[in-house]
């Protein structure tokens, strides 16, 4: 704790002095006070008639929301693609191709389809959740010990049984770990998905602020995504330890 605080305060005193420097123009480059101060007004003023804290509890449930959904169609999409072979070679390309996309590349074809409202938002947080969580699953199908598999049958175990009973919980630590990805890539994505309509919304209020040049607010809204998404993190680490007690033990 005291080599973070250290860093912090290092941290700040640079950012101080290249401000005061002037550098930069301060519209370009806020000083600290300038950015305490942004905060300060979003949590009682707000910004674009809503709080900062209305902004990112909306980013955060449009997240949970997205992510929820990934989670559903993405674990037991995983499950068949890494135990069954037929399939992976029919969907696993699918899912690399999905991987790959950049969420901007998709989110003016998700507009025309679903309008401005929360749909198209909410659909591209699930399209850039779902491929983690689904290779995360398909590998860690994959890597399930042999050994297991083969005493299962030797007990009688069918394939779904087989594959709910012994597979999945094998996979389970790599499939949380998928899922703390998967937040995370929603995190990065929730700005895209907010430029469209976002208000209320981090991103949105970000996006807001961009066109005004209110770049301590940006800088408010960037701080704000990082620090939530430690918070998240935390506990989803909390999360994976009580659902998997097991992992790094022999």
């Amino acid at each position: 704790m005291a080599l973070r605080a250290t860093a912090l305060v290092v941290l700040l005193a640079a950012w101080q002095t290249v401000t005061a420097a002037e550098l930069w123009p301060r519209v370009l480059v806020p000083s600290p006070a300038d950015v305490w101060h942004a905060f300060t007004e979003g949590m009682t003023t707000g910004y674009s008639g809503h709080t900062l804290t209305e902004h990112l509890a909306v980013s955060l449930r449009r997240i949970g929301i997205g992510t929820g959904y990934a989670t559903l169609v993405g674990v037991p999409l995983g499950l068949v693609i890494g135990a069954v072979k037929p399939v992976a070679v029919v969907l696993e390309p699918a899912v690399t191709f999905l991987r790959t996309l950049p969420p901007l590349a998709y989110l003016s074809l998700l507009v025309i389809w679903f309008g401005i409202d929360e749909s198209p938002k909410i659909w591209l947080l699930v399209i850039a959740a779902l491929p983690p969580i689904a290779a995360a699953t398909a590998a860690a199908v994959r890597d399930v010990p042999g050994e297991l598999v083969e005493a299962a049958r030797a007990l009688g175990a069918g394939p779904v049984s087989l594959l709910l009973s012994v597979r999945l919980p094998a996979a389970l630590p790599e499939i949380l770990t998928g899922i703390r990805i998967a937040v995370g890539v929603a995190y990065t994505s929730v700005v895209a998905a907010e430029t469209i309509n976002g208000v209320p919304g981090i991103g949105g209020m970000i996006r807001d602020a961009q066109r005004y040049n209110q770049t301590a607010v940006v800088v408010v809204g960037i701080l704000a995504i990082g620090f939530s998404g430690i918070v998240l993190d935390a506990a989803l680490k909390g999360v994976e330890r009580i659902a998997v007690p097991w992992r790094g033990r022999t």
